[in-house]
């Protein structure tokens, strides 16, 4: 084993030696091995180099070694120095890390990083072989085991696809039931009043928000992974659902200022037709067939539904969750900001009684605000009353159970109280019938049968149904994400999308409209002790009882009570509000993305707003990566670190040598950006100093010609070189810190070739430093060390300090040659 050690030594030894032994010039002997940063000519594919501080010996060492003439009597004393050299780093280096070489080719291709700190040593650092994947054979493996059918794999499928399934066997009944049914009876007594009030923002019958709630707690019990989410109603997505079914509801020919008389039938929902001022007889979107208002209304929304249930399962099976990564927090914010602004302004007329139509396309709150004052003079004191009574309620217990919350056991069911006592005053008032206020009417019992969703009117909503399915998905994953950090455990989100896609398709057969998980619900659960998803089927049962048998008592309800329950929910998101200028503070760009996101929603429209919100925030990305921080950086004193040499003080300039750090990515969008703020930082345009050397040398030759011995600057011949060299070039190296460029592409690697080129021209070596392994990759590629990256030690960096000591020694080598 020695004997093998030994030899290799030997042979490395020789490979220094040869080109000295072979040679009478003195000049092989300096460009050949005598150069520090080398330690064998042969091994052209690799860096091996050694680290350690420079101490004055070893820099006379290198003076005289790199000295452009040697004596032939010092060529034994520079063999012996070297090949000691060698011997003492090649106890540093594991030797199975040394390549044997024996014909100029390595066995094994080595990258290895030049390293300097302040302890002599000297290592190879080795790039690994990734072995090369056939892609088409991945693909068909995968494919084969997907289509593979054995019965296990099919046990595991179903009990992926119903989790109720693996979790519901290991229930432990006397640890989580009590919390579980306290927590549904609370939601289920909230899901109450505020699905009767979020069929105003939907624009439909209060029973269908009922049926919406029920079936959503139901399914999602089955196939959702959160097992503190409430998954139901939700006022923003029936506000997005509210605007399509009115647009139709408009395009169809219906009046939306109808304010039907209540219907003084049994409850039974047969009677549709004697519940509007106009029923049509003709044929709509393929519904050939007596079709009320509300029968129309209702199948948008369940058409509407449907489709939006196919986006979110067809982006489950396709893996599509990553379009929720574009739906940043500023955008979110921004839209449930812009569009509690839209509901609060759509419940105005409600609040104080007046009937004006409600409004359609981009502005609305603009133009419904127009209206409310026009029609100011006809508001119905009767409503005005009650609306400020139940306003200033709500408010109070809302706030005296936040400031509570820790002493109370479980939240105030205010909104259900409110509702009893409403409905109470308002029968036995006769509010209706002496004031003219609008009451809720009729909600009739049971279950309507089963019914397809009309194919004609999915087609004439399938565009809305994206955003739609988009912003339920990513609403029940956030929280649902949120929940599981909370309480340690894992979700999985391809399942949730599947599980709320599942919670529209299905229910939207039985009358129901679009759903999603819902910020306030979802923290009321988790604070009154929830446990698993029995929660949910205990607040389906609460419902379940109003729709079997309680409906009918809310037949008094005004509708202006509901409009303050939709107003006093909406406080979380209006106090987004009070957060700008905190926001502000953070980050400035995020709060100009949440401006625009909520202007453009509240303004334009909410799909509108949303689309536009996505759009801004990607353009701040590109305009921060297209203009990014670029700074000259300095040394630390005493260290091996620099920094931006305008950001700290004390910072050390390095003489003859420019440090350029560029935070971003370079790519074709900031490619001249890179390039002018090289040029401002550094005060030297290479192109442009090229063309006035040019033009100095085309001057020069003329006055040559005439016979003139002095230049135009009156200079003897002998000084124009002199004079070539510009006074304003202060530096003979730039190293350009690359810890900041995570990639480059084909603009890029051109970029960094076209300044490596005019620079030199200039006789200005470019010194690349903390290049990460795929900008490696890609200027390899791209070409920028050359064919067989024989100078690539020479350009190529580990750290911004080894790159400032090449250049160090690289002007003391120049100097020593002059």
């Amino acid at each position: 084993m020695w004997g093998q050690d030994q030899q290799r030594r030997e042979e490395a030894c020789r490979l220094i030696e040869n080109p000295l032994l072979n040679s009478g010039r003195s000049t092989t002997c300096s460009k050949a091995c005598f150069c520090e940063h080398s330690l064998s000519p042969s091994f052209s594919n690799e860096r091996a180099v050694c680290g350690g501080k420079r101490e004055k010996g070893r820099q006379s060492i290198n003076s005289f070694l790199c000295r452009e003439s040697c004596a032939p009597e010092e060529l034994c004393h520079c063999v012996l120095i070297r090949n000691l050299w060698w011997n003492y780093c090649s106890y540093f280096v594991p030797l199975e890390h040394i390549p044997q070489v024996n014909t100029g080719t390595m066995e094994r291709p080595l990258e290895t990083i030049r390293m300097e700190n302040n302890t002599s040593s000297c290592f190879l650092m080795e790039r690994k072989t990734h072995a090369k994947i056939n892609r088409k054979e991945v693909m068909l493996a995968k494919l084969r085991k997907s289509c593979s059918c054995t019965p296990k794999k099919l046990k595991n499928f179903v009990m992926d696809f119903f989790p109720v399934l693996r979790w519901l066997p290991k229930y432990h009944c006397k640890e989580y039931i009590w919390g579980d049914v306290m927590s549904g009876l609370v939601i289920g007594i909230i899901l109450v009043p505020q699905a009767i009030a979020y069929s105003l923002l939907a624009g439909l019958k209060p029973i269908y928000s009922l049926y919406t709630s029920f079936f959503a707690n139901i399914i999602y019990f089955l196939m959702g992974t959160s097992r503190h989410v409430s998954v139901g109603i939700f006022s923003l997505i029936s506000l997005m659902v509210g605007q399509v079914v009115d647009r139709e509801l408009l395009l169809a020919g219906f009046d939306l200022n109808d304010d039907a008389p209540p219907a003084l039938g049994d409850g039974s929902l047969q009677n549709d037709s004697q519940t509007n001022t106009t029923a049509f007889n003709l044929t709509i979107a393929g519904m050939n067939a007596e079709c009320g208002k509300e029968c129309y209304a209702i199948g948008i929304a369940t058409a509407l539904t449907f489709v939006a249930g196919v986006y979110q399962v067809l982006m489950g099976i396709f893996r599509l969750g990553f379009v929720s990564m574009y739906l940043s927090e500023s955008v979110l914010d921004g839209f449930a900001t812009g569009a509690s602004l839209t509901i609060l302004t759509a419940q105005v007329k409600y609040l104080i009684g007046i009937k004006i139509p409600r409004s359609q396309g981009h502005g609305m709150l603009v133009i419904t605000w127009i209206n409310i004052f026009r029609n100011i003079s006809q508001a119905n004191l009767c409503d005005v009353i009650t609306s400020a009574i139940c306003i200033v309620v709500l408010v109070t217990a809302k706030e005296l159970g936040d400031r509570y919350k820790h002493k109370l056991k479980f939240p105030l069911p205010t909104e259900l109280v409110v509702i009893v006592v409403a409905t109470l005053v308002s029968h036995y008032g006769k509010l209706n019938e002496v004031y003219a206020s609008s009451v809720s009417g009729a909600i009739p019992t049971g279950f309507i049968p089963p019914k397809v969703p009309h194919f004609n009117l999915m087609l004439r909503v399938a565009v809305d149904a994206l955003p739609l399915a988009i912003v339920s998905f990513v609403f029940t994953v956030s929280l649902s994400e949120m929940c599981a950090k909370k309480y340690a455990y894992t979700i999985r989100a391809n399942q949730e999308m599947f599980a709320v896609g599942f919670c529209n398709i299905i229910p939207s057969f039985f009358h129901s409209f679009a759903t999603s998980a819902a910020l306030a619900k979802t923290l009321v659960k988790t604070s009154t002790g929830c446990q698993t998803q029995v929660s949910g089927v205990i607040s389906a049962m609460v419902v379940l009882l109003v729709l079997l048998f309680l409906a009918p008592l809310f037949y008094s309800l005004q509708k202006c009570v509901l409009a303050c329950i939709i107003i006093v929910s909406l406080r979380g998101a209006l106090r987004k509000f009070r957060d700008v200028p905190a926001r502000y503070h953070v980050n400035k760009v995020d709060t100009l993305v949440w401006v625009v996101t909520m202007s453009a929603s509240a303004l334009i429209s909410t799909e509108i707003g949303l689309l536009v919100g996505i759009v801004f925030s990607m353009l701040c990305i590109i305009v921060r990566t297209q203009r990014p921080r670029t700074a000259l950086l300095g040394q630390i004193q005493n260290t091996s670190f620099y920094e931006d040499d305008l950001e700290y003080e004390n910072l050390s300039s390095v003489p003859k040598v420019k440090i350029f750090r560029f935070e971003a990515p370079l790519y074709y969008a900031n490619r001249n950006y890179f390039l002018k703020s090289l040029y401002r930082l550094t005060n030297l345009d290479p192109n442009l100093e090229a063309a006035r050397r040019k033009k100095y040398e085309k001057k020069e030759k003329q006055h040559l010609k005439k016979g003139d011995h002095t230049t135009a600057n009156g200079l003897g011949i002998g000084e124009t070189t002199l004079q070539l060299v510009p006074k304003q070039i202060d530096f003979q190296a730039l190293v350009v810190d690359c810890s900041s460029i995570s990639f480059l592409d084909t603009t890029g690697v051109n970029t960094l070739k076209e300044i490596l080129k005019d620079y030199k021209d200039l006789n200005i070596s470019v010194l690349l430093a903390c290049c990460n392994p795929s900008v490696i990759d890609s200027l390899k590629k791209g070409g920028y060390f050359g064919k067989d990256f024989g100078s690539m030690q020479e350009m190529l960096f580990y750290s911004i300090h080894n790159a400032v000591q090449f250049a160090k020694d690289q002007k003391l080598s120049a100097d020593c040659s002059i």
